[in-house]
């Protein structure tokens, strides 16, 4: 089983279009640092429970990965306290970091830590048959219909996938 760090924007997108349980398919354990468990999956009010029932875990940070989020505090000043212990967690721990964030993957991209995204997991689903081509045409409906609101994804990414289908 693969650790991925993760971010808390990717939940809001899933729990939005109501699969919350979708990521939890694919072959990896998703950890967060515990006070942003509990400081950033507010909303909705039972995110942070759904998460915590589907496998989502709670990890705390080493000094090593303290040091690090700091250092990028300085670095990157676009990123949150917790956008900052996320890519910590990934650098450090030498794991792919689970965002949407475009300060935070750009970041990312600097630190050589590998990301994935929202539409990189519906891909994964797709390519490993966890999801249908039906279900994965669905989902990346429902990422247009509340993209540019609650959701902020490319949507020529979202497009170019569903031109692929037809």
């Amino acid at each position: 089983m693969e650790y991925v760090s993760s971010d808390t924007n990717v939940w809001i997108d899933f729990s939005i279009i109501g699969c919350l349980e979708l990521p939890f398919l694919l072959p990896y354990t998703y950890i967060m640092n515990s006070d942003a468990i509990e400081d950033e999956l507010l909303s909705p009010s039972v995110l942070r429970d759904d998460l915590l029932g589907h496998g989502l875990v709670g990890v705390e940070i080493t000094i090593e990965e303290f040091n690090l989020a700091e250092k990028y505090g300085k670095q990157y000043l676009r990123l949150s306290k917790y956008d900052r212990i996320a890519l910590a967690i990934a650098k450090a721990r030498g794991i792919c970091l689970l965002t949407g964030d475009g300060a935070l993957r750009k970041a990312a991209m600097r630190e050589k830590v590998k990301t994935i995204g929202t539409i990189g997991i519906f891909d994964q689903l797709m390519a490993g048959n966890y999801i249908t081509e039906h279900e994965y045409k669905f989902y990346l409906q429902q990422l247009l219909k509340h993209n540019g609101r609650e959701i902020r994804l490319p949507k020529s990414e979202i497009n170019l996938r569903l031109q692929r289908l037809k």
